[in-house]
């Protein structure tokens, strides 16, 4: 059996970087992406630059200090907190003598080994193109050099050997697969709408418990496991809330602390599905010692989406990890339209569901109609499609006290007892 990639993580914080995420709040982010990647970090440095090296992007002393680590600790591959350009990436790994990846290569890996349907596989192969094109040094350079291992999954040898033209044209090809992919959902949305069925949306930072919500709303089944991106392709179930009202639940791929720009274009077409939501779920891991950055992260991502305005529940999970419950009352006080739930145990499930239903009443309309009695097909859709609170027969009409969707609340109001 093939033994672990050893890692040496090289956390960079830059002059110009103004966050409140410290070095060890970035070395133990860095950490669990490469154990997403089976990895085993072996030893990590922390490096204040106050000005980027054009060549190296660390200094050159620096850089000779990886090297000697790298040689002691016999280490397969250096993992860069930040960002590289081609020219650094290459220069840094002659100095080092080590393959040298920078954070976004290894978030790409993550996403290659988790992708399993087609959307999501041409979703991953375009943000790994888009990001090797310009990093490419004349034509038909052979990227095999990096050895396979971590940062290296994905398109696979012979596409990575492919020249600037032919990737060109790759890219414009999965441009036009993936608004084929987009134009099919925006069919299906406008078919919900239509039917007067809301979107439901989650979302969240990565491992925030998206997916165990799903699962423990809709018994959807999806696989979960307490890792970074265990979720990338999209999925979305049917929802039916306590008033009987249909939605759709939709989870889709966890977000990040500046999770790379182009990997969210990427992205686009499923995350068009929380941009058109009626309602999202940000579901945040209260038990996370950083949970408040967590939240700003991900409003980030929304802002970048166009989605940080649409109403909203916080979703504060895993409240099952934190013994003190005074202290998750007074985490409930520093965020908007908040719900304290664990989708685990399934504690304040059922405040969460009346939530949301309160949340989507605007879409609801309750009416009272006379129903003749030979169209007891629009009982049926009363029963079916609403929440009906009363029903008396008499010798001509059946009379009901019914909550509908709008859409087919209208199919009955020429029966309503109200002029």
């Amino acid at each position: 059996m093939k033994s672990s990639e050893k890692i040496l993580l090289v956390i960079v914080q830059l002059k110009s970087d103004r966050g409140t995420w410290t070095f060890e709040d970035l070395a133990a982010e860095m950490e669990e992406l490469v154990n997403a990647c089976h990895g085993v970090v072996v030893d990590k440095m922390m490096c204040r630059i106050d000005q980027v090296s054009a060549g190296l992007f660390l200094g050159e002393g620096k850089a000779k200090e990886i090297a000697e680590i790298c040689q002691a600790k016999e280490i397969d591959t250096v993992i860069l907190s930040h960002d590289l350009k081609g020219g650094q990436q290459r220069n840094l790994e002659e100095v080092v003598g080590r393959k040298t990846i920078d954070r976004t290569q290894l978030i790409l890996d993550i996403f290659a080994r988790r992708a399993k349907s087609q959307e999501g596989k041409m979703q991953v192969e375009l943000a790994q193109l888009e990001y090797l094109l310009p990093r490419l040094v004349g034509q038909g350079v052979e990227l095999s050099r990096l050895g396979g291992g971590i940062g290296t999954m994905g398109p696979g040898e012979t596409k990575l050997e492919m020249d600037r033209r032919r990737i060109r044209e790759r890219i414009d090809r999965l441009h036009r697969d993936l608004k084929d992919v987009s134009a099919d959902r925006s069919l299906r949305r406008k078919k919900r709408q239509d039917d007067g069925i809301p979107l439901v949306s989650l979302v969240g930072y990565t491992n925030a418990g998206k997916s165990t919500l799903l699962n423990t709303l809709t018994q959807a089944g999806q696989v979960t496991h307490d890792g970074l991106f265990t979720t990338l392709d999209s999925l979305s179930r049917q929802l039916i809330l306590p008033n009987h009202q249909k939605t759709v639940l939709s989870d889709t791929v966890g977000f990040l602390h500046e999770l790379p720009h182009h990997l969210i274009e990427s992205f686009k077409a499923t995350l068009e599905e929380t941009s058109s939501a009626d309602l999202l779920l940000h579901v945040l891991d209260v038990s996370h010692p950083k949970f408040r950055n967590l939240h700003d992260s991900v409003m980030s991502v929304l802002r970048e989406l166009d989605a940080h305005e649409k109403p909203t529940i916080t979703v504060l999970n895993k409240i099952d990890r934190i013994t003190d419950k005074d202290v998750v009352r007074e985490i409930m006080q520093s965020f908007k339209n908040p719900v304290a739930v664990s989708a685990l145990s399934g504690e304040n499930i059922p405040r969460l569901l009346a939530q949301i239903a309160s949340e989507l009443s605007t879409l609801i309309e309750t009416i009272e109609v006379a129903l003749p009695l030979d169209r007891m097909d629009l009982v049926n859709l009363a029963h079916n499609e609403g929440q009906v609170h009363a029903i008396a027969y008499d010798h001509d009409a059946a009379r009901l006290s019914v909550s509908l969707p709008k859409k087919f609340a209208g199919l009955l109001q020429k029966f309503s007892l109200k002029e």
